[in-house]
């Protein structure tokens, strides 16, 4: 659906971009012919990383990170904008943005980098599904935490 919908996006000029966290991808048939195909109507990647280390990424999200953190959008040219969520106590220990960092930088096409603050505003989802949230009591970081993290990661 994706893929169809931006050729039409693209025959009519366009621009096309995808957002993603990338908990979905993998090298394996038969995804990797179908995002390929995606890919060659695709401007840009929006690409969250939530977090780089492998255990607090699963104990974050459930999921490991191993196929988020895949260079293939970089070694195969796609433009990317990384996005990185702030979580006070979570997401922001110095040596998982020092190795975030360095990550990004390992890549060849990323064009932004942006640290979102942590919000709640989705929390309503979860009540109204009947589901414990899984950050109860995290605060949003104040602009102090954040802009700091803006400036050293600023391309």
């Amino acid at each position: 659906f994706v893929t169809e919908f931006f050729r039409l996006a693209k025959a009519k000029g366009v621009n096309t971009t995808l957002d993603t966290a990338g908990n979905p991808f993998t090298l394996k048939e038969p995804f990797i012919s179908q995002f390929k195909e995606l890919m060659k109507v695709t401007d840009l990647v929006m690409l969250d990383l939530k977090e780089i280390d492998e255990e607090k990424h699963k104990e974050l999200t459930g999921y490991t990170n191993q196929n988020i953190l895949e260079k293939f959008l970089s070694d195969n040219g796609t433009d990317m904008w990384i996005r990185h969520v702030l979580v006070p106590g979570l997401t922001d220990d110095p040596e998982g943005l020092k190795r975030t960092r360095e990550f990004i930088d390992s890549l060849k096409t990323v064009k932004r980098v942006e640290v979102l603050p942590y919000h709640t505003l989705g929390k309503f989802k979860w009540e109204k599904l009947g589901i414990a949230y899984p950050l109860e009591g995290v605060r949003t970081p104040t602009e102090e935490e954040v802009k700091p993290l803006r400036n050293y990661w600023a391309l």
